[in-house]
């Protein structure tokens, strides 16, 4: 059974886990590096859940999933969805649609209008995902210079 959880900022060394586990897996999919996130103390972590809305999804006790938000300084109607990741054997098994429409109940309740997110033009399955959760193209589009490769993303909005 998989549930969605907020992590409370005491929660750190899971936030670290997860962000750790993403990063080994996707490293191209994310702007940091595992090495800077492994520097990090677990204090260090949990002031991030406090400045930054963070949800889980759980598979029988155990963490699964990971999305972030981080409202706009300019603009705090709108957020980031930021740090979304499925381990590989929960990919397809709905945790993906589940820990947006976390974000997406969280972003309502807060008076956010407008979510906005970065995704790597060639990632398909991701592409593919936010499209299913109502996110469009906008247009705009970036280069992320990771470890010296230049990663192509483009910008996908959702209204809510």
């Amino acid at each position: 059974m998989l549930e969605v959880q907020r992590l409370r900022a005491c929660e750190g060394n899971r936030l670290r886990k997860l962000r750790l586990d993403s990063l080994r897996d996707a490293p191209r999919a994310f702007s940091g590096t595992y090495e800077e996130a492994a520097a990090r103390s677990v204090e260090q972590w949990c002031a991030q859940i406090e400045m930054l809305p963070t949800f889980v999804a759980v598979s029988n006790h155990s963490d699964v999933g990971l999305v972030r938000a981080a409202p706009l300084e300019d603009n705090p109607r709108v957020a980031f969805l930021l740090s979304m990741w499925v381990a590989p054997e929960f990919r397809g098994e709905g945790a993906g649609e589940a820990l947006i429409n976390a974000l997406v109940d969280w972003g309502r309740a807060a008076g956010i209008v407008r979510l906005i997110l970065d995704v790597g033009e060639s990632n398909e399955p991701a592409l593919a995902l936010y499209a299913r959760m109502g996110f469009r193209k906008t247009g705009e589009t970036f280069i992320l210079d990771h470890l010296g490769e230049q990663i192509s993303e483009l910008r996908m909005a959702r209204d809510l």
